[in-house]
């Protein structure tokens, strides 16, 4: 079977780490690059974490390239209380010798767009700042896109304000620009991935695995979910990022449902808010597919196939 080719977008990030875990694991997925944002800390520790997980990974084969290191507008916001202030909290890994890509991750992304033999599905993780920009610049290239499948936005309630979701929140802005440029999308908002949830009994199923890989998730997603379960009640840590890349590999692990998706950019109170319309007025020319319901066991039960598999991928 041809392999699907892929960008990923990320802002490592432990759930974006676990995510390009994921990516990396899978012979279906031709990972083309990794473009990086500022996000979940900054642009320097982004591009760093990412060059980490792919030589822990032994994928030199991917390069990284560093994007913008601000929203579009706004002043950034990132998450160390989440993420620890590396980006990695529960792992130290070693100054990667990865180089990092003098390109600009928004220069590669159109560059590598306008010279695809065919269109390059976008896996975008954190901020869409990159893609927005890339855009912007370049609007043609959204002819090169096969689709966009995202973390992020809230149906039913926000994690950084009662209505946003953190990605969207951090760059309203450029969300909007990605949003309304009628680009096939697959959104995954914290409705599903508060469905997927690191339990004890899930954590330890991964521990069991016994590879190095393996160990270092659990090390990752091991206090990760502390700021969760107290504030939310949850069991256990939420896989947001994850979610993407299984979508790609499962899309049969989901159920999504057609609306009209329009981020908020003006008011103050619901800034990043995504506003879900399952039944327009008009007929929808571009749709967005929104997740609302998954598998949890099933993505787990991919996860740990992927992390068991030692075998290399190139």
């Amino acid at each position: 079977m041809p392999r699907r080719p892929i960008i990923i977008d990320c802002d490592p990030g432990v759930d974006d780490a676990i995510a390009l875990m994921l990516a990396l694991r899978s012979p279906e997925l031709e990972v083309q690059a990794i473009t990086t944002v500022a996000g979940n800390v900054p642009l320097d520790l982004t591009q760093r974490n990412a060059r980490q997980i792919c030589e822990l990974l032994d994928r030199r084969d991917v390069p990284v390239y560093a994007g913008c290191p601000r929203p579009l507008i706004r002043s950034l916001v990132t998450a160390e209380a989440v993420h620890g202030n590396t980006g990695l909290n529960g792992i130290t890994l070693p100054e990667p010798a990865l180089p990092l890509q003098a390109q600009h991750g928004v220069s590669h992304l159109i560059e590598a767009l306008q010279q695809a033999p065919a269109p390059i599905t976008l896996a975008t993780l954190g901020p869409l700042t990159n893609i927005a920009v890339a855009l912007i610049q370049c609007p043609q290239i959204r002819d090169s896109i096969a689709e966009i499948v995202t973390m992020g936005g809230a149906v039913t309630r926000g994690n950084i304000t009662p209505v946003a979701e953190f990605n969207l929140y951090v760059d309203p802005h450029g969300a909007r620009v990605v949003f309304e440029a009628g680009i096939p999308i697959t959104m995954l908002s914290l409705d599903v991935t508060h469905q997927v949830l690191t339990t004890p009994e899930r954590l330890a199923q991964l521990q069991a695995l016994g590879t190095p890989i393996s160990q270092v998730a659990v090390d990752l997603l091991t206090p990760y979910g502390d700021r969760d379960r107290a504030q939310l009640g949850l069991t256990g840590a939420p896989l947001h990022d994850p979610c993407v890349i299984a979508h790609l590999l499962r899309p049969d692990l989901f159920t999504t449902y057609d609306a009209e998706v329009t981020v908020e950019t003006n008011s103050p109170l619901t800034l990043g808010q995504t506003v879900v319309n399952p039944r327009p007025t008009a007929a929808l020319t571009n749709p967005v597919k929104v997740a609302h319901r998954v598998n949890a066991d099933g993505i787990y039960q991919l996860l740990q196939d992927r992390l068991a598999n030692t075998a290399a991928i190139s």
